[in-house]
């Protein structure tokens, strides 16, 4: 993890060798989508003004120029930012899975910046307090798998804007996956730190739709005021914006990331590689032992969206460090059904390589999928098919239950 000491080394000089210059106002570089951030800077900060903000944030929290909507609000001198917390990976996005980047001074524009990342609502209201916080402004970009961590440290950040009396304003981003719902949704039974409500495991909400649902539904209380700032221009809640891609965090380099990720992200429940230390996380997959009959079946099963290729990779670091490992790199080469997709990848590996596939000791794989049923059922021997088909009612329900929250139709 890196200290706020050494986060502080590069940045000492940018802030110094600007210190005189006059704030620049943010450049819109003429995308068609307008997010949450930009509506917000259109107008002149309007919504922030008169109160003193905290701001839940990562590198995802840009504007249409590529600012840091952070370091934009700073410059205007327009708006009193109490502190900045940080969530998972960190404020700057300098650490990784698991990890955070701690408490410190933000170099750039001085800001205390608080740690979130793990804490409770009542640990969180007692930073909110010790900041000064009287309004919680939430500003980033999910990439719609209830396992990816940001919207819990939002419903988290609710539970302690409401303790401390503090309005909740969310800065909308679109879904990179568009409204698709898939996957199992969680029993409460297995609620973590990677899923602590009943929702399906491709949600196909924004994190502003999100928090309407989290609101209405699973706050014992709702706040007293939750705003959301609405994207403009994101026609038909379809996947893909336009937009440039900022990495929400380190191993999601890219929209082929994303798009696979819902599925592809429960092979950390596994002992095979998710494909952590290569170039292509969650695409590419494999362990040692696997060879290329694992990419002739994936192929043969005629899934829609992707192709398998072969291929051979030694992880820089997690799991299967140093070691050569066999596997497959998935290919999106059209709209692509990522738990389909990942289900059928389980169930053949199994098939194929029982003294390989394996899962975590640590059974993560059911906090993952939410239940221990789909562990019991690939250890059962059923077929993807049976599986996906077990959780349709699910995803059905989920699909009624959020139709209230919806903004974007």
């Amino acid at each position: 993890m890196l200290t706020a000491a050494a986060l502080a080394v590069p940045a000492v000089g940018i802030a110094t060798s600007s210190a005189c210059a006059a704030p620049q106002q943010p450049t819109d570089l003429g995308f068609a989508v307008r997010t949450g951030a930009d509506v917000l800077a259109g107008r002149n900060w309007d919504d922030v003004k008169g109160r003193r903000i905290g701001v839940v944030t990562n590198p995802t929290g840009v504007l249409s120029s590529l600012e840091h909507l952070v370091d934009a609000m700073h410059a205007s001198g327009a708006v009193d930012i109490a502190a900045v917390f940080g969530p998972e990976h960190g404020f700057r996005g300098t650490s990784q899975a698991g990890g955070s980047e701690g408490d410190y001074r933000d170099p750039r524009t001085g800001l205390p910046v608080y740690d979130a990342y793990g804490a409770d609502a009542a640990k969180l209201a007692g930073m909110f307090r010790k900041a000064g916080v009287e309004q919680v402004v939430f500003d980033i970009a999910d990439v719609g798998a209830r396992f990816y961590t940001y919207i819990w440290t939002m419903y988290t950040a609710m539970q302690a804007a409401q303790q401390v009396g503090a309005s909740f304003l969310v800065l909308d981003r679109p879904n990179p996956l568009g409204d698709q719902v898939a996957g199992p949704r969680l029993d409460p039974r297995f609620a973590s730190g990677v899923g602590l409500l009943p929702i399906v495991q491709q949600h196909g909400m924004t994190v502003g739709e999100l928090a309407r649902m989290f609101n209405r539904v699973h706050l014992p209380e709702r706040l007293p005021q939750l705003e959301v700032v609405r994207v403009e221009g994101w026609q038909g809640r379809a996947a893909g914006t336009g937009l440039p891609w900022v990495p929400p965090s380190p191993n999601m380099p890219t929209p082929d990331t994303a798009a696979l990720y819902p599925g592809t992200g429960l092979f950390e429940g596994t002992v095979l590689s998710e494909g952590r230390g290569t170039t292509r996380p969650f695409e590419i997959i494999g362990a040692p032992g696997i060879d290329w009959r694992w990419a002739e079946a994936l192929n043969e099963a005629g899934l829609p969206g992707v192709r398998f290729r072969e291929t051979y990779f030694v992880p820089t670091f997690s799991k299967h460090a140093d070691v050569t490992c066999g596997g497959v790199q998935v290919h999106r080469l059209g709209e692509v059904d990522a738990i389909r997709t990942a289900v059928t990848m389980l169930v053949t590996a199994r098939e194929l390589y029982p003294q390989v596939f394996g899962w975590r000791p640590d059974n993560m794989i059911d906090k993952l999928s939410g239940s221990d049923r789909l562990r019991t059922m690939v250890d059962g021997g059923a077929d993807a098919a049976e599986i996906v088909d077990s959780w349709q009612d699910e995803v059905e329900d989920f699909r009624r239950q959020r139709e209230p929250d919806l903004l974007y139709r």
